[in-house]
């Protein structure tokens, strides 16, 4: 499938971290998602049930990474992609969460992942 549906710099305040300090404050992380989604059919009808709500699936990235708590961005990444692949139907996605100021010389640090088939 070649045609995605793009959600960019999603910034979500969230508990994340392994340290001691880090369970106790939020911090932001911004999320990029780029998932597999036939438009042609919401193309055609011009009717957003036949869409990908990008608006849910950004409300619901940012409910489940403020209720997870994970302590790293691997597991973030990897609990938010099962997720929105078993509750939007999305086929195959790519998935980018980033930590800004995690390390003081960097802008970011983060990870990336793809899963299911394109």
């Amino acid at each position: 499938m070649a045609d995605s549906v793009l959600i960019e710099g999603l910034a979500v305040e969230a508990v994340i971290g392994v340290y001691d300090w880090e369970r106790d404050v939020t911090q932001r992380l911004v999320v990029d998602l780029e998932m597999g989604w036939d438009n042609r059919i919401p193309g055609a009808s011009d009717n957003v049930a036949d869409a990908l709500d990008y608006a849910t699936v950004s409300e619901k990235v940012t409910r489940w990474l403020q209720h997870a708590r994970p302590e790293l961005l691997e597991a973030a990444a990897e609990g938010l992609a099962a997720m929105i692949q078993t509750d939007f139907g999305v086929p195959w996605l790519k998935l980018t969460l980033r930590k800004p100021g995690a390390v003081p010389t960097a802008r970011a640090v983060g990870v990336r992942i793809e899963r299911g088939q394109q």
